[in-house]
């Protein structure tokens, strides 16, 4: 399973570019639970990447997608 860019492709449907975030636990929902480490770990290497920004909450980490990024983003979503 390629988490990249499953991550990143729930990231862009769902709209989570840059002011408006999510947190990390939610881009697992959806994924057999036994990979939700796996996932979380590729959120770490996009954040790296540059891909995914975070922001530190009160509440906890949360992410969004890199909008100077997005024309590289949709195409590893679409290739």
């Amino acid at each position: 399973m390629d988490f990249k860019k499953i991550i990143l492709r729930k990231l862009f449907r769902l709209r989570i570019i840059g002011g408006k975030h999510t947190a990390i636990e939610h881009l697992t929902k959806g994924l057999p639970k036994h990979t939700a480490g796996e996932a979380k770990n590729a959120v770490k290497e996009l954040i790296k990447e540059g891909f995914v920004l975070q922001k530190p909450t009160s509440y906890g980490l949360q992410v969004s997608l890199n909008p100077e990024k997005i024309d590289e983003i949709t195409k590893i979503i679409e290739g």
